[in-house]
């Protein structure tokens, strides 16, 4: 193979340092903490250890297609819900990352291994929130609904309990058919200068889909759709494809 020029490597490696220089880049945020773990699962498990697990390897996917990562709450430490959006400040989208629970009303108990554990079998599924209160909603909107879609496609099951009272404070749907929802007084979808998007993937307090959520081929199949979900909403115009409904919410006066 015959050498290139030195002329041409050096174009070659200023093309590949600006392009990397452009790298979008995602901030994740592990939902909850150490000393605030969240929900826990039917069998045990605290939703920070979902949360933290699937953020790892998103960021590797992240990554793998030529995005930056901005990692938040990896460690579990962040100690306010306002610190986290302030850590991602420069950073082209946050996604906070959650798995859910149901409303407690719902749920019954079970004997796990020796311990009375608390379950609902009644719902299931992935959703997402946005806040009509983040200054940049409609980037929100089109990220939750590029990332709802994916999951869509790949065959994931959207949550249809976030809009009835009867599972919890029922949320009015933002793209009921990719299942994101308006959350509007959240911290993390608010409190930022940038598009934000909190992810629920799956409910923990269902015992089927809590497998499902801890097995790795599923792990895998939801990590390249929430991926291509993200790269799809940061390789489009910011005024593309909103659904119609949320374009005429979003200029109601609040």
């Amino acid at each position: 193979m015959q050498a290139l020029p030195a002329a041409a490597l050096r174009c070659g490696l200023a093309a590949f340092l600006v392009a990397a220089a452009h790298a979008a880049e995602v901030s994740l945020d592990v939902g909850h903490t150490l000393a605030a773990r969240g929900a826990t699962s039917a069998r045990g498990t605290s939703e920070f250890d979902f949360n933290r697990n699937l953020a790892q390897q998103l960021g590797d996917e992240l990554r793998a297609r030529g995005l930056a990562v901005r990692e938040i709450n990896f460690d579990g430490l962040v100690d306010t819900l306002a610190a986290r959006p302030q850590q991602a400040a420069g950073s082209d989208v946050f996604l906070s990352l959650h798995h859910d629970s149901v409303h407690e009303d719902l749920l019954q108990e079970w004997d796990w291994d020796g311990t009375m554990r608390t379950y609902s079998d009644l719902h299931t599924g992935f959703s997402l929130f946005v806040s009509r209160n983040n200054p940049h909603l409609a980037d929100s909107l089109r990220c939750a609904s590029a990332i709802g879609a994916s999951m869509r496609r790949a065959g994931f099951d959207a949550a249809l309990h976030h809009a009835t009272p009867l599972a919890g404070p029922a949320r009015q749907p933002a793209d009921a058919s990719n299942a994101v929802f308006y959350y509007d007084r959240l911290v993390v979808l608010y409190r930022t200068t940038l598009p934000a998007v909190l992810f629920e993937a799956g409910v923990i307090k269902h015992r089927e889909e809590e497998l499902a959520l801890l097995d790795t081929a599923h792990q895998r199949r939801m990590v390249d759709a929430i991926a291509t979900g993200i790269a799809a909403c940061l390789s489009v115009d910011s005024a593309a494809a909103i659904p119609a409904t949320a374009r005429n919410e979003e200029a109601q006066p609040r």
